[in-house]
């Protein structure tokens, strides 16, 4: 067994997470990406509909490459998003991988403030929030919400569905016919298996990272007999062209083997509406 390290990466001297990101560390290639969400997001919504905006992941984190890493951001309404609204952040979305050559792809997501707030989502999106996004306008929801450590409640409520989420994916792999079909697929399996791969081990390790290279390295300290898939999804998840067999070997092994041991470590994730 690993010794767990006591106050790790992420997190500050008394055990909390350290909240990432700044908008310091956009980096010039993808300065004008944040800028031109910023004013289609006010052109669009305007201040009486959109509560606060933020980004999250490698731009943020100064860790961007051009090419190669794609824009994330969230946006917080003040009332429940409509289909309208969800429609118009695709087409976003679509326009701004178009326009910038450096950007590979673009995901924003949408959720309402009193959902964000919510005891419900209190270890979930609530923590999403607070630690891992970087406030771009409007009110910081992070001042209303709690502080956080590495627990397996935080565990068990960020990464616990993935069981749920199985037969969809084999679904959805099923169906793929095109290479860019399933070239989309391995990029997003591949990073949520390394991401629930590390949290199933995150409160043993006793730290926090988003890098996904450090991540399948921690979770194989634990789990050695699966180190190796973890780390090729892990470089699947950054080149997932360069390997068009691993979605089918991801769904067949790693994938069922981690939903099973993530239940008897932490538990399932609290049912949501989307659920069902």
């Amino acid at each position: 067994m690993v010794a767990p390290m006591t106050n790790g990466t992420g997190l500050d001297e008394d055990g909390y997470f350290v909240r990432e990101g700044s908008l310091d560390r956009v980096s010039a290639r993808f300065a004008p990406v944040v800028a031109e969400l910023g004013a289609r997001l006010g052109a669009h919504f305007g201040p009486e509909r959109l509560h606060s905006s933020y980004l999250f992941g490698s731009i943020p984190r100064g860790t961007a490459v051009p090419g190669v890493s794609d824009l994330d951001a969230l946006l917080v309404l003040r009332a429940e998003p409509t289909d309208a609204d969800h429609a118009a952040t695709r087409a976003l979305e679509d326009r701004l991988d178009t326009a910038f050559p450096q950007l590979n792809g673009a995901g924003i997501l949408l959720f309402s403030a009193a959902r964000l707030l919510s005891e419900r989502e209190r270890h979930d999106l609530g923590w999403f929030v607070a630690c891992l996004c970087t406030p771009l306008s409007g009110p910081d929801l992070a001042a209303r919400l709690p502080r956080y450590r590495p627990t397996s409640l935080l565990a068990r409520e960020t990464n616990g569905n993935l069981f749920r989420s199985l037969p969809g994916l084999r679904e959805r792999a099923a169906a793929a016919t095109t290479e860019a079909e399933r070239t989309r697929l391995t990029r997003g399996l591949s990073r949520r298996l390394v991401r629930t791969g590390f949290t199933l081990v995150m409160p043993r390790w006793g730290g926090w990272t988003s890098d996904l290279a450090e991540s399948a390295e921690v979770f194989g300290r634990y789990y050695p007999a699966h180190a190796g898939q973890m780390r090729a999804a892990a470089r699947a998840a950054r080149a997932p062209a360069d390997h068009p067999e691993l979605l089918d070997e991801l769904l067949s092994g790693l994938a069922p083997w981690l939903a099973g041991e993530y239940l008897a470590v932490h538990g399932a994730k609290a049912p949501r509406p989307e659920d069902r």
